[in-house]
């Protein structure tokens, strides 16, 4: 998938989207960041909150589920930047706190923490 680069820090390599570019028009383009996955030999992304479906934090849309499925079922963490002064919906942010449990999902603010976080993965 073009936009995407493989990135390393701290040790630990992972795909990573272009900060404020969108290139998942839809949920089978999740199957694209899956490729790129595999053939990087990575099991985490970095992606920007503009890379995702213009619906994914619209739960019911179904977007956001879909595709953490897929890559969840390929073993894929996520890590999405996302604007600071962005508002989740109540479910949304449920969502999030669900996640949270699981460690295959992460909303974070800052390129840093998204990055720290995918570290601690590794």
């Amino acid at each position: 998938m073009s936009g995407l680069t493989v990135m390393e820090h701290e040790g630990v390599r992972h795909v990573e989207g272009p900060p404020g570019m969108s290139f998942m028009r839809s949920i089978d383009d999740a199957s694209l960041v899956i490729e790129s996955c595999f053939s990087a030999r990575v099991s985490c992304v970095l992606l920007y909150a503009p890379n995702l479906t213009s619906r994914f934090f619209d739960l019911s849309s179904g977007e956001a589920g879909v595709i953490l499925q897929k890559l969840r079922t390929y073993g894929i963490r996520l890590a999405v930047v996302c604007d600071p002064d962005f508002q989740f919906s109540t479910k949304f942010s449920d969502l999030l706190m669900e996640e949270h449990r699981m460690k295959h999902f992460r909303v974070v603010q800052s390129l840093d923490a998204a990055r720290a976080w995918i570290a601690q993965a590794g």
